[in-house]
């Protein structure tokens, strides 16, 4: 799967931190019967690999991704735990050759015309916005959209719920991230039906789009 197909299979892609590996299976469950799929777990804790791998077994309907990937390495053992895609903050000469050599569709991060352009020679043309609300938000994206056109995005950093759709509105944009959907206090509840109810909330307003 490429990163156009995940980018149009969800309004919103959850980054997700697991601190817990055991919340990894019933989180994933919870996301993908309130309609969110599409599952980005972060590389920011021990439970991380484990969480994708457990996921990637136990939730066939989820499709699991790595985030936070800052290298080769990271990657590789992304692609070992059965991520099917990946996501990083940057994007390097040594990430972009690792993501062709392994298939695994990676969606790298971009904010300045300069590092576009460097994503666009090495052959991405879809893009992570990140930081997004602390690099210019809507306006920088809405300025960007002028050369370069063909360039579609997920915004990530500071999104909310009260703010998607206003990102979603714009033309290059083509989902967004978002950390709201599996807060740290529900986490931590073991509160998979508040995730849900989430989630289901998440799809029923963006969708609009």
């Amino acid at each position: 799967m490429n990163t156009t197909e995940l980018m149009k299979l969800s309004p919103v892609i959850p980054v997700i931190v697991i601190d817990d590996e055991s919340h990894a299976v019933p989180m994933a469950r919870a996301l993908v019967a309130g309609g969110i799929r599409v599952l980005e777990v972060t590389l920011r804790t021990p439970s991380a690999l484990a969480a994708i791998r457990n996921i990637s077994r136990e939730v066939p309907d989820a499709i699991v991704g790595a985030g936070t990937v800052l290298n080769p390495e990271h990657l590789l053992a992304a692609a070992d735990a059965g991520a099917q895609f990946a996501v990083s903050p940057g994007l390097t000469q040594a990430l972009a050759a690792a993501a062709k050599s392994s298939g695994l569709a990676l969606l790298p991060g971009a904010v300045t015309p300069s590092e576009i352009m460097l994503a666009m020679e090495l052959g991405f043309n879809n893009l992570k916005f990140f930081p997004a609300q602390q690099s210019g938000g809507v306006a920088m994206l809405k300025a960007l959209h002028g050369p370069f056109g063909s360039t579609k995005f997920c915004p990530t950093g500071g999104i909310s719920l009260e703010t998607a759709a206003e990102y979603l509105a714009l033309e290059n944009v083509a989902c967004i991230g978002g950390s709201w959907l599996t807060p740290k206090a529900l986490m931590q509840k073991q509160d998979w039906a508040g995730i849900q109810q989430l989630a289901e909330q998440a799809v029923t307003l963006l969708r609009k789009k």
